[in-house]
Parts: structure tokens; C-alpha cells; sequence
């Protein structure tokens, strides 16, 4: 057997393990599923525990069906569900709360108790003042639970997010880190000092101890516990799930943009070396560090794409997501109802958390296939938005879309984002961008892969290109905003 990398793919649905050579084939694939509760509105959680068992069984299940002898395993690459919360004993290393996952909107009056520091916290972060993002899920923690609160002052709390959290599970407590790609998601990550920010600890009233040291993406992380596959396995990559995915796409120059269809949809475009400062709703980010500084990203979050499609085969609309494509192929464009997939609050580059959700332009005729297609439609508009905020932020055109994850298999929904944003769309067709990306850093961190192997690393690709007159495309976008500003008056 070749040498071999094994990428954890740590989801918010489903924690995933592939295992690749250094060719970039990809050997052996496995997943198990994740559960998620949302005990009161606006809240979502996960089981801490559930995520690294689920992630060592995934592994180890990968490892069987490759038929992988463990010494053959060179390098371990982890990329997680980014700005989801868990914090745990120091001493024991379990988890003393549920995780908050980054969907959680429990963070919201923290954040407007902030309002009057918004512009300063994005100047110094490129986020927006957001539940979505760590800092204020931790800070809402500490105030609801002081027994934590105390614990954290006593140093026996430590807190994280996720890819910390496997780091120290997987090192059996001997390795506590995270990498520059998760640290700029907490709202406590500098950007140009690149490092966490005392002054915005303290913003949030949090000790500055809490979180864990911010290393380069590739780096010597740690070994993994011998107990777990069977003999140590150096850990040498990290990074957050959509900067992996931005990677493994083979975006590496200023200009290159992707856009993951997971739970939500994530369009990230590189940047370069360095940050570019949105004035069209989109967030700066830190896309990965090699070891000679960070690489940055603009980034536009939608919060709903598959959680979309769950929601309408949740109300019996389709049986399951394939049903749901089939269906909105039965219906014809120009149908009329537009889709406001606001559930959580509508992402960028609106930002609009209190926002809800709304269905416009339904007739007598509408049926079910009417809202399945409006559902895609939906998601390639705000795509379509995304995409014109890159490219004015740019101040240059993109040169094509790249996009991945399970809602980009659907049949539809390449097609509607080319016609809608007006590129040229690639779909990759191995579904695995993400756990691929995760490879390719640890590969870089073993000494195993070079940054100029790294565009022969990313998959093949299916093409698809516009097919709507300039005319229709506008006057198909012209109606999406005015459906978004109407609904900008629903509030919770």
C-alpha cells in the first residue's frame, strides 16, 4: 500500500473520514451520521461526545474498507463545522455542556448589548457583530452557567471549537490548539496582528485564557492516541470546513471563488495575502497559513441550503432530497413564488438575523413542484448575490464558480446558478472537496506535498454554462429583491 493521508471531515449533519493517497485518489470513504437538537427556538446543539466518537468510528471504518495497514497512514488532516462552541474540563476532558452549534441564535442580545462597538469589532476582525460567530455563544455560556464561569477562572475550563475539541480528544489531552482558519471565525481573532485580541476577550467579558493557542493551519499538531487506529498518527493539518473546501477546490489565486451546498452555503473567493475589506456585506477571513502568513478570503454565509430542502421534506413536500430535485425539474420557470429562506435569519450580504421567513407570488395553481423549484431558486439567487458582491468588492469579474457538497449533486441547481449569476459554473464530481482540502494541508504539514503540487491534488469537474439572456436574468434577480426587501419587515 502507498503512503496515505487520512482527512476528518467533521460536519455539522455527519462527521466523514476519506482516506487518500498522494495522488489525490481517493481510496476509501465513510460516514456516520450526527444528530442535532434545537430544544428551545433559535437554539441548536450537539452532543460533544457524540461528534469525536462519531469521528474516531468514521475513521476507523474508512481504515477497514480501504484495507489501510495503520503504518501506511503518514499524515491526519482535520477540517471541522466552524464556529460551533464546546468547552470541557481541563482534568478529565469531557465535555461540561452541549455543543452550540454556529446555527444557535441564543447569542443575539449579547451582540446588541454590543451594537455601539460594531464597527470597531469588524475593523479589527472583518466579521460581522453576529450570534452566528463563537464569542458571543461562549459568553452567553458563562453568564447562563456560573459554575463554568468559575471553573474558566480557576483554569479548569477550556473551551473551543471543534477542531480544537478533536484535537485535544484524539491527542488524549496532550495537544491543545486551533489553527488561523477557525481562530478569525470566534470575534476574537485579530486580523493584522494575526492572534486572538485581548481588548475583544474582553469586549465579551472572557478570560483570555479560554481558548487555545492559534497555530498555522499546517503544523505539528500533535500524535494521536495509539489506543485509537492502532498506532500514533501525526496530526499535521487544520482547517475550518469551508476554507478546506475553498483548498481542495484548488482556489489558490486572487480571484478563484467556490461555493459550498451543505447545510448552508458557504461562497468563499481567495484573496491573497491580503485581507480585503468588504463594503458589500461580506465577511474577511483567513482561508489557511502554511507557515509564511495567512492567505485571506472574502466569505458570504447563507444559512439555509440543505437545511431548506430538509425543512420542505420535513412538511411532506418530497419524500426525500432526490425526490425533491425531480420534482422541481416537473416545474416551468416563470412560475412566480419566490422562496425567503430566512428561518435563522437571512445571511449576507442582507444581514438580517431577526428576520423570518417568507413565500411570495403563490396563485391557485402553485403545487408542489412549484416550491421545490423555488427552493433551488432560492439558493442560486443568494449565490447570485454573493457573487455580485465579490465581484464590487474586487473590483473585478470573477472568472467562474466552483462549487460542491450534496445539494450541488441536485440536477437543477448547477444550471440555475449559472444562469442567475451570469458564470461559468464547475461542479466537482467527487464530492469530497472538503475532506480533500483537509488532506492537501496535512499533506503540507507532513513534508509530504508541496504548495505547487497542490492544483494535480484537486478532483475532475463538470461544467455548465449560462443559458439565460441578459434580459431574463435581470428581471429574474429584480424580482428576488423585491420579494427580500418586502420580507425585511417580518421580524420574530
Amino acid at each position: 500500500m502507498p503512503d496515505c493521508l487520512l482527512a476528518i471531515d467533521q460536519g455539522t449533519h455527519a462527521s466523514r473520514a476519506v482516506i487518500f493517497n498522494l495522488e489525490g485518489q481517493a481510496l476509501a470513504s465513510r460516514v456516520v451520521p450526527l444528530k442535532t437538537s434545537c430544544p428551545l427556538p433559535g437554539w441548536v446543539e450537539q452532543d460533544p461526545e457524540e461528534i469525536f466518537e462519531s469521528t474516531v468510528q468514521a475513521a476507523r471504518d474508512a481504515i477497514r474498507a480501504g484495507k489501510v495497514d495503520p503504518r501506511d497512514l503518514k499524515a491526519v488532516g482535520i477540517t471541522n463545522q466552524r464556529e460551533t462552541l464546546v468547552v470541557w474540563d481541563r482534568e478529565t476532558g469531557q465535555a461540561l455542556a452541549p455543543a452550540i452549534v454556529w446555527q444557535d441564535r441564543r447569542g443575539q442580545a449579547i451582540c446588541q448589548e454590543l451594537a455601539d462597538t460594531a464597527a470597531a469589532v469588524c475593523e479589527r476582525t472583518g466579521l460581522r457583530l453576529d450570534p452566528y460567530f463563537t464569542a458571543s455563544k461562549l459568553s452567553w455560556l458563562l453568564r447562563e452557567r456560573p459554575e463554568l464561569r468559575d471553573a474558566a477562572l480557576r483554569g479548569r475550563l477550556l473551551a473551543g471549537t471543534v477542531d480544537s475539541w478533536l484535537l485535544y480528544r484524539l491527542t488524549a489531552g496532550r495537544a491543545w490548539a486551533t489553527e488561523a482558519s477557525n481562530a478569525s471565525r470566534t470575534l476574537l481573532y485579530d486580523l493584522q496582528r494575526a492572534q486572538f485580541s485581548r481588548d475583544l476577550f474582553d469586549a465579551f467579558s472572557l478570560p483570555d485564557s479560554l481558548l487555545p493557542p492559534v497555530q498555522p493551519s499546517a503544523h505539528d499538531f500533535g500524535q494521536t492516541d495509539p489506543a485509537l487506529f492502532g498506532r500514533p498518527l501525526p496530526v499535521t493539518g487544520m482547517l475550518g470546513d469551508q476554507q478546506a473546501a475553498l483548498l481542495g477546490q484548488g482556489c489558490l489565486l486572487p480571484g478563484d471563488a467556490k461555493d459550498t451546498f451543505g447545510t448552508g452555503a458557504f461562497l468563499l473567493a481567495c484573496t491573497g495575502q491580503t485581507p480585503c475589506r468588504s463594503t458589500h456585506g461580506l465577511l474577511t477571513t483567513v482561508a489557511w497559513d502554511f507557515g509564511q502568513g495567512p492567505t485571506y478570503a472574502l466569505e458570504g454565509s447563507v444559512f439555509m441550503a440543505g437545511a431548506l430542502i430538509d425543512w420542505l421534506i420535513d412538511l411532506g413536500i418530497a419524500n426525500s432530497p432526490a425526490e425533491l430535485d425531480r420534482l422541481a425539474l416537473t416545474a416551468e420557470a416563470g412560475h412566480g413564488a419566490v422562496i425567503i429562506p430566512s428561518h435563522q435569519g437571512l445571511g449576507a450580504p442582507w444581514w438580517e438575523p431577526e428576520m423570518r421567513g417568507a413565500i411570495w407570488g403563490l396563485t391557485r395553481s402553485s403545487d408542489r413542484s412549484v416550491l421545490a423549484r423555488a427552493a433551488f431558486e432560492a439558493m442560486a439567487q443568494q449565490a447570485a448575490d454573493l457573487t455580485d458582491a465579490i465581484r464590487e468588492d474586487l473590483g473585478a469579474p470573477l472568472r467562474e464558480l466552483r462549487i460542491d457538497g450534496g445539494v450541488a449533486r441536485s440536477a437543477l441547481l448547477p444550471q440555475l446558478l449559472a444562469d442567475l449569476s451570469g458564470l461559468a459554473v464547475l461542479r466537482s464530481l467527487d464530492h469530497e472537496a472538503t475532506a480533500r482540502g483537509a488532506a492537501m494541508v496535512a499533506g503540507v504539514g507532513a513534508g509530504l506535498l508541496r504548495t505547487e503540487d497542490l492544483p494535480d491534488f484537486v478532483g475532475p469537474r463538470e461544467a455548465f454554462a449560462p443559458g439565460t439572456p441578459a434580459a431574463q436574468r435581470e428581471l429574474d434577480r429584480l424580482r428576488w429583491r423585491q420579494a427580500v426587501v418586502s420580507a425585511r419587515g417580518l421580524r420574530s
